[in-house]
């Protein structure tokens, strides 16, 4: 079954490690093949990967994106996985739910299911004080 996107003007989407930027009209795209694609409230800068949860999730958004150096990304998320399960057990469920998906190789779900991390850590970083509440829901 064919990917409909709808793409709006000036809108970029990531599809195969390849940026792509709507500069017309607003624009609906049909794909009607497998590809990795990302839309750009999907995507995490390494400038934003500024703690453990969202170092994995940019750790996997690079493995899903760039085929030739997935290994390598899957690695670093492992190891980025493991580190953060060790500090926050609490999370194991979550952990557990992502490991899963890379395991058969369903990297996007891996991805998505990552957001449930940064939650979260989140929620754990307001709990100790180092995150006000109100700065969590702006």
């Amino acid at each position: 079954m064919p990917l409909r996107i709808k793409l709006p003007t000036n809108e970029k989407v990531i599809i195969n490690g390849a940026v792509l930027e709507n500069a017309g009209d607003a624009t609906t795209m049909i794909i009607h093949n497998k590809v990795d694609i990302l839309r750009r409230k999907e995507v995490m800068n390494e400038a934003d990967a500024v703690s453990p949860a969202r170092r994995v999730y940019y750790a996997l958004q690079c493995a899903y994106l760039f085929e030739s150096d997935r290994n390598e990304y899957l690695t670093l998320a492992n190891g980025l996985i493991s580190e953060y399960a060790e500090a926050a057990p609490s999370s194991a469920e979550i952990v557990d739910s992502i490991e899963s998906k890379l395991r058969d190789e369903k990297y996007y779900d891996a991805l998505k299911n990552t957001l449930d991390l940064i939650d979260h850590e989140t929620e754990r970083l307001v709990q100790i004080g180092v995150l006000e509440p109100e700065a969590v829901s702006e």
